[in-house]
C-alpha cells in the first residue's frame, strides 16, 4: 500500500470514528435493585459495543413508577416484575410494544452465617433464630414472593413479628450481610458467584413456592427520540447480555 492509500485509510477510519462519536447517546436508565450487578456489567458490554452509554440508577420498582408518574426524566425502566411496564404502558407513560421479559428472578433463603441454612430452608419452621429480612412486599416483588412462600409453606404468621422490611432488595440483602438480620429472603443474583453460593448459607426457593417473578423491561416515552435508549433494549436480548443475566442465576423466558 502506498503512503498515500495509507493515508487516505487512516482519514476514513478517523472520520467514521468521529461520525460514531457524534451519534453516540446517553440513556437514562431506572433499575430494579436486585439486578444491579448484571446492569452494571451488562452497560459495559453495552458501551463497547454500540458506543452509547446508560446511566443507571438503581432503586424500588414500585417508588421508580412513583417517579416517572412525576416526570422523572428516565428512558428505560428494568422492574422487577411484569405488572408495573404494563401498567406504565396502559398509562401512556410507555411505547406500547416495547415490553418484554428479560430476566426471570430467583428467590434464596440467605445467611451470612455459614452453615446456619440448610439445603431444604428448614430452617423457616423450626425457628431459632430473631430476625428475617425480606423487601417490603407493597414495593418489591421480591418481598411479595417471600411473603407467598412463607404462606405457602404456613409459617407467615409465626414469623411476622420475626420480619425486617427492607425498603427494596438491596436494603433486605444488606440487614443480612450486615449481622443486622440473622437470615434473609433476597435475590439469588445478590449472592451468587461462579453458579453457587458465595459466602454463608442459602436455600435456593424452588419455583412452585411462589409466583414467576417475571422482570419485564420497557422502553419509556421519554426516551422514545434518543436512539441509546431503544439500543439497549435491543442489546438486553443479545447473546452476550443473556449470558450476563444467567452468570447472575437468572432465568430466561422461553
Amino acid at each position: 500500500m502506498s503512503f498515500n492509500s495509507l493515508k487516505s485509510a487512516l482519514l476514513i477510519l478517523c472520520l467514521f470514528s468521529l461520525n460514531v462519536i457524534a451519534h453516540a447517546e446517553t440513556t437514562l436508565v431506572a433499575v430494579a435493585a436486585n439486578f444491579s450487578q448484571p446492569m452494571t456489567e451488562i452497560a459495559e458490554a453495552f458501551e463497547k459495543a454500540t458506543g452509547h452509554s446508560a446511566k443507571l440508577s438503581f432503586g424500588s420498582s414500585g417508588k421508580f413508577v412513583a417517579q416517572f408518574e412525576s416526570g422523572a426524566p428516565f428512558e428505560v425502566f428494568l422492574s422487577a416484575d411484569n405488572e408495573k411496564p404494563l401498567k406504565l404502558e396502559q398509562a401512556g407513560l410507555a411505547v406500547p410494544g416495547s415490553r418484554f421479559t428479560y430476566a426471570v428472578g430467583k428467590l434464596v433463603l440467605w445467611s451470612a452465617t455459614p452453615g446456619l441454612v440448610d439445603d431444604q430452608g428448614q430452617i423457616l419452621d423450626k425457628g431459632g433464630f430473631k430476625h428475617l429480612a425480606l423487601a417490603d412486599p407493597k414495593l418489591a416483588p421480591y418481598g411479595a414472593a417471600a411473603i407467598e412462600l412463607m404462606k405457602n409453606k404456613g409459617v407467615l404468621e409465626k414469623l411476622q413479628p420475626l420480619l425486617v422490611q427492607g425498603e427494596n432488595i438491596a436494603q433486605a440483602y444488606q440487614f443480612v450481610s450486615t449481622g443486622n438480620a440473622e437470615l434473609g429472603l433476597v435475590a439469588l443474583s445478590q449472592v451468587i458467584k461462579d453458579g453457587k453460593i458465595a459466602s454463608g448459607s442459602g436455600w435456593i426457593v424452588p419455583g412452585n413456592l411462589h409466583s414467576p417473578i417475571l422482570q419485564d423491561a420497557v422502553l419509556l416515552k421519554t426516551g422514545a427520540e434518543n436512539p441509546a435508549a431503544p439500543a439497549l433494549l435491543k442489546f438486553l436480548k443479545s447473546p452476550e447480555a443473556l449470558a450476563i443475566i444467567r452468570k447472575y442465576g437468572y432465568g430466561i423466558a422461553g
